[in-house]
C-alpha cells in the first residue's frame, strides 16, 4: 500500500480525534454527570414526596413522570453539547414527537387514562378493585400502566387507556360490605326455624355490625328447592375472612338443628317401569 495514502489516512484520524475528541469527551462526561443526578434528583423526589401528604397513587404517578422528563432533558443538554443548535434540537423534538405520537397511539391513551384515575379517582393504591374479570390489590400506578397483585400472589399490569374506559368494581371505597350467603333448602323445611338457626349463627361473631342488622329472607321458590339468604354487614377489611368463616359457621349450625341443605338428585328408571311418588313426610 502506498505510504503517502496511509500517512494520509493517519492525518485524518488524528484530525478528527483532534476536532471530535473535546467534543465527544464532554458529552460523556455530561452523561455520566447526568445520570448521577438524575439518581440524587429521583432520591430526593422520593423523599419530598413521603415528607408530604400527598397519597400514594400521586406520588408513583409523579416519580414515574419525572424520571420520563430528567431523561428527556438529558437527551437535549447531550445533544446541544454535540452541536446541535436548539432551533435544530426543539424541530428535531418536533418531528420526532409527531412521528413517535403516531408510533405510539396507545401509550398516549394510557398517559391520558393514569392522568384521569389521579384525577377522578376511582381507586388509589391499596384498593382492592376488579377490572374486566381481573380482581386485585392496586400496587402501583405509573404513567402508563397499573399494576394489581391477586390473592394468589400473581402481579397483573393493566394499560392505564384500558382500565380509565373499563368498568371498575372497587370492593374498598366504602367503608362497610355486606356478606350474602345463598343456601338451597327442601320445601319440607320449617323457613321459620331456618331463618332462626340462621340469624343466630351471622349474628354471633363480634365483627358482624348492629347497624344495619343482620337479616335471612326467602329469596327464590325454584321448580325443586327454595333459596334462602342470610345477609350481614362487616367492615370492608373483613369481608374475606368473614365471608368464610360465616359459611362454615352457617353449615354447622344447621347441621346441628337438624336442617339439610338440598342436593340435586337424578333418577334413572328402565321403560315400562313404575315412577315412585314421593309424599311429604309427616312432622
Amino acid at each position: 500500500m502506498d505510504k503517502d495514502y496511509i500517512t494520509y489516512i493517519k492525518e485524518e484520524f488524528f484530525a478528527f480525534i483532534k476536532d471530535v475528541g473535546p467534543t465527544a469527551i464532554k458529552a460523556i462526561v455530561a452523561l455520566i454527570v447526568g445520570l448521577l443526578l438524575i439518581r440524587l434528583i429521583k432520591s430526593l423526589i422520593k423523599r419530598l414526596l413521603r415528607k408530604t401528604k400527598i397519597e400514594l397513587s400521586l406520588r408513583t404517578f409523579i416519580e414515574s413522570l419525572s424520571i420520563f422528563i430528567l431523561y428527556g432533558l438529558l437527551f437535549a443538554v447531550i445533544g446541544i453539547i454535540l452541536g446541535i443548535q436548539a432551533t435544530s434540537f426543539i424541530a428535531l423534538f418536533g418531528a420526532a414527537g409527531i412521528a413517535v405520537g403516531l408510533a405510539l397511539q396507545g401509550s398516549l391513551a394510557n398517559f391520558a387514562g393514569g392522568v384521569l384515575i389521579l384525577a377522578f379517582k376511582p381507586f388509589r393504591v391499596g384498593d382492592l378493585i376488579e377490572v374486566n374479570g381481573k380482581l386485585g390489590e392496586v400496587q402501583k400506578i405509573d404513567i402508563l400502566y397499573t399494576r394489581l397483585e391477586t390473592f394468589d400472589g400473581r402481579i397483573l399490569t393493566m394499560p392505564n387507556g384500558n382500565v380509565a374506559n373499563s368498568d371498575v368494581d372497587n370492593r374498598t371505597m366504602n367503608p362497610i360490605r355486606r356478606i350474602d350467603l345463598f343456601l338451597k333448602f327442601s320445601f319440607e323445611e320449617d323457613i321459620d326455624k331456618i331463618r332462626e338457626v340462621l340469624l343466630t349463627a351471622v349474628s354471633e361473631d363480634d365483627r358482624v355490625l348492629s347497624k344495619p342488622a343482620p337479616d335471612v329472607w326467602l329469596e327464590r321458590i325454584g321448580d325443586y328447592e327454595m333459596e334462602v339468604t342470610a345477609r350481614s354487614w362487616v367492615n370492608s377489611a373483613d369481608y374475606w375472612p368473614m365471608y368464610w368463616e360465616q359459611l362454615e359457621t352457617a353449615k354447622k349450625a344447621l347441621d346441628k338443628a337438624g336442617i339439610q341443605l338440598t342436593i340435586p338428585k337424578r333418577g334413572v328408571y328402565q321403560l315400562g317401569e313404575d315412577i315412585p311418588v314421593f309424599k311429604k313426610k309427616d312432622k
